[in-house]
């Protein structure tokens, strides 16, 4: 299969964790208090993992918990409708979906209020999994938010064990959403506690700083969170592209300029767009040409979800990379 083309992958990624309602401001450049009104735009990392796979071809499926209120059933009805398989769905009579309040700052850059108190993605129990969808998957893609409190903490490791033993490749995207935890070191030490059981991890420059305690995003700091069991470490520097890391090579894409919006997504569709690509083709992984090829596309997938606002109207199709890739940087 050519990199670039647009041949749907068989395997099965399977996204955990959190998908919730992101309330935006009809205007940039303000604060919450200040917005004259909000959109309603679907979120929630996991999510979008889910469908930036399946707009490019990929099949994906989410497994998570919403309310089962009218947010939640138009949540599971966005899924679908993207293609996304929604047997892995749980949906809680007594806790709410999630809601964020997102602040869109002038050079299109968040900030977040949260209400999930509690909310239902946070109540998922090791119980509610569907193990056979679980064990189907060719990819096991995660973040932190599901490891924050129980009973969604024990789900996610049950979720995750069940992966790896049935021979799943482990994606984690910590996804750093510091209001959400209860202090910075909680956040440090549950965030790395899960460091050592993934394949692939892809952690922003912001979140190399965070989990390192440095200021440096440069090769020292970024393979102190090497793990002898890792494939692959990716460190996304936004427009500047992306640096790369494996057992036996490293290196750097560069990114593409475009006119940025909102940068909501922009990390979940480059994973989404890596994981299409190695889902049914882990040697790509091993290949350092193929690689970069791999990441050329993802981020140019990355920069095309920041030109619109809001994360999943504006996933790239497998055609839209392809022009932008033939435009060039």
């Amino acid at each position: 299969m050519a990199v670039n083309g647009s041949a749907p992958s068989s395997g099965l990624i399977v996204s955990f964790g959190e998908m919730l309602i992101d309330f935006v401001p009809t205007v940039s450049g303000v604060s919450l208090a200040e917005a004259p009104g909000f959109l309603k735009a679907p979120g929630g990392a996991p999510a979008n993992v889910a469908i930036a796979v399946t707009r490019l071809g990929g099949k994906s499926a989410f497994v998570g918990k919403l309310g089962d209120d009218e947010f939640g059933h138009m949540l599971a009805g966005i899924l679908k409708t993207n293609g996304v398989q929604a047997d892995g769905i749980n949906f809680d009579k007594g806790a709410r979906t999630a809601l964020a309040f997102v602040t869109l700052r002038a050079d299109g850059e968040r900030e977040f209020m949260f209400y999930r108190n509690p909310s239902a993605d946070m109540l998922l129990t090791p119980d509610e999994l569907n193990l056979d969808l679980i064990r189907s998957a060719k990819v096991f893609h995660y973040g932190s938010i599901s490891l924050i409190v129980e009973p969604c903490r024990s789900a996610h490791l049950k979720a995750m064990e069940v992966a790896k033993e049935a021979g799943a490749l482990l994606s984690y995207d910590p996804n750093l959403r510091l209001p959400l935890w209860s202090s910075e070191e909680e956040a440090r030490k549950q965030i790395k506690s899960m460091w050592n059981y993934a394949d692939v991890i892809k952690v922003s420059d912001v979140e190399l700083e965070f989990l390192t305690g440095s200021n440096k995003i440069d090769d020292e700091c970024a393979m102190s969170l090497w793990h002898p069991n890792l494939k692959l470490l990716l460190v996304t520097l936004g427009e500047k592209g992306c640096n790369y890391y494996t057992k036996k090579f490293h290196g750097s894409v560069g990114g593409f300029h475009v006119k940025t919006v909102d940068t909501t997504g922009a990390g979940d569709s480059f994973v989404g767009a890596l994981l299409t690509k190695i889902v049914d083709d882990q040697a790509i992984l091993e290949d350092e040409a193929r690689l970069k090829e791999v990441l050329r596309f993802s981020c140019a997938c990355g920069a095309i979800t920041t030109t619109k606002k809001g994360a999943i109207p504006a996933l790239p199709t497998v055609s839209e990379v392809l022009t932008l890739l033939k435009g060039g940087a």
